[in-house]
């Protein structure tokens, strides 16, 4: 599992020309997810995303949590986050999870967001969505599951 955590000022999601999900300061956060992904992977990618401290406090220093600053969420899916570049010019996505197993585990992390931050949009799983955002920082974060499996340094 992966995913893109932005701290924005604001962004919005549209279809269509339609927004269908827009917050103020928080993060922007894209998500994909592989075959092998499964809920206490995401449980642990949400436990780690909503308590990493990214945002700034009084003197400056990114010390303060999404929940110390009253942030919100805007979760989309990508799957092109599983893109294989290294063979010839046009990415393979073989390494992303089928549509059904990665929506179930999208709408698991939604709920689970929810748990705990009082605003939680998100895009529209399949679709092609126009993404908006003032990053603010900038400040972009990757989280991998794979991190997980590592040993401590």
């Amino acid at each position: 599992m992966k995913f893109v955590i932005q701290r924005v000022r604001h962004a919005s999601v549209a279809v269509e020309d339609k927004v269908i999900g827009k917050i103020g300061r928080g993060y922007m956060v894209l998500i994909g997810v592989s075959d092998t992904d499964d809920e206490a992977i995401a449980d642990k990618m949400v436990d780690k995303m909503l308590k990493l401290r990214i945002n700034m406090d009084e003197e400056g220093k990114t010390n303060l949590s999404l929940a110390d600053v009253g942030g919100e969420l805007l979760l989309i899916s990508q799957f092109t986050l599983y893109a294989n570049c290294r063979k010839g010019n046009r990415p393979s996505f073989i390494g992303a999870g089928s549509p059904e197993h990665a929506n179930a585990l999208y709408e698991y992390i939604i709920e689970r967001c929810r748990e705990s931050v009082p605003v939680v949009e998100k895009g529209a799983f399949g679709e092609e969505m126009a993404v908006e955002l003032l990053n603010d920082g900038p400040f972009t974060i990757i989280l991998d599951s794979e991190m997980f499996n590592e040993p401590r340094a």
